[in-house]
């Protein structure tokens, strides 16, 4: 069974200052994570033979309104060689933006669509960074805390 502390050791050895600070929590390690280091951290976790983080299950973002970052993007992960789930954990403030992890995992694609046009996150490098399930043209992101809950009065044409 791959250890925790396994994992926690093996990513400051290998990406030092990255790795911000861990939790478990029912089980599941959470790493928090420089987001500028991503794509060499998620490289390593998939390529490293002790690891072997080769799907990316899932990628979201939650907001903290208002809190200061306002944002974390989470990328979880799974080893299909330790049957073993991870998550990292990145804060984003308002502005900022992250490089695209499609190059680790093509799943990445729409997963990072999704939390573009949900939050409107952006992901630096990304092959088709546009709205996934929002028409051209919407006003706003729906998934912000600071979204009406009326919503926004769009202007739709139906052709």
């Amino acid at each position: 069974m791959l250890e925790d502390n396994v994992i926690v050791d093996a990513l400051r050895q290998a990406c030092g200052d990255a790795v911000r600070g861990h939790a478990v929590f029912r089980g599941q390690l959470s790493i928090d994570v420089d987001g500028a280091r991503i794509v060499d951290l998620c490289t390593f976790l998939r390529d490293d033979e002790r690891l072997r983080f080769d799907m990316l299950t899932d990628l979201t973002a939650v907001d903290y309104l208002p809190a200061e970052p306002r944002f974390q993007v989470v990328y979880n992960l799974y080893s299909f060689a330790h049957n073993r789930r991870l998550r990292l954990k990145v804060p984003l403030a308002l502005n900022d933006t992250i490089a695209t992890v499609e190059g680790v995992w093509k799943a990445a694609t729409w997963l990072e669509r999704e939390v573009y046009d949900l939050f409107g996150i952006v992901f630096e490098g990304h092959s088709d960074l546009r709205r996934i399930l929002l028409w051209d043209g919407y006003v706003g992101h729906p998934l912000r805390k600071d979204f009406p809950l009326h919503g926004i009065p769009q202007k739709v044409q139906y052709r």
